[in-house]
Parts: structure tokens; C-alpha cells; sequence
């Protein structure tokens, strides 16, 4: 198995997506709080980056709805500003 940048960086992105999940199950943050919504969104651009390099169809289409969902929630994070 070769380890690339793309590897690196999408083993980044998961270990934000995991972070973020880990920290909302702790109560340090919460499911509407900016912070959360960003790490999400941010951990799944860097795993779906990393699928342009090994393709895995499944992988991306979770990564685009993670996406999705995570800009939902930023747009409803800041409208209630």
C-alpha cells in the first residue's frame, strides 16, 4: 500500500469528523454550535479531496450529503445570529 499526501490529508479530515463527534458526545460542544458544524464540514472536504486520488464511490457520496448537512447547519447557525 502507498501512503500519498492525499492519504495524510484525508486521515486529517477523519480525525476531525471523529474529534468533533467525540467532543459533542463529551458536551463540550453542541450539535448547533458553529464550532462543531465547521469541523464537520471542513473534515469532510478533506476526506472527500483525499477520494479523488482512490476513488470510492459509497465514501463519496456520504462525504457530499456530510457536506451538505454541515452547510445546512452553518447557514442556520448564522441566521440565528
Amino acid at each position: 500500500m502507498h501512503y500519498g499526501i492525499a492519504d495524510f490529508i484525508g486521515n486529517i479530515g477523519v480525525a476531525m469528523v471523529i474529534a468533533a463527534y467525540f467532543l459533542l458526545q463529551l458536551g463540550r460542544w453542541r450539535a448547533h454550535d458553529l464550532s462543531y458544524l465547521v469541523c464537520n464540514l471542513t473534515g469532510a472536504a478533506l476526506v472527500l479531496f483525499s477520494l479523488a486520488y482512490a476513488f470510492n464511490l459509497s465514501a463519496a457520496i456520504i462525504q457530499l450529503f456530510w457536506i451538505g448537512i454541515s452547510l445546512f447547519g452553518i447557514a442556520r447557525a448564522l441566521r440565528a445570529r
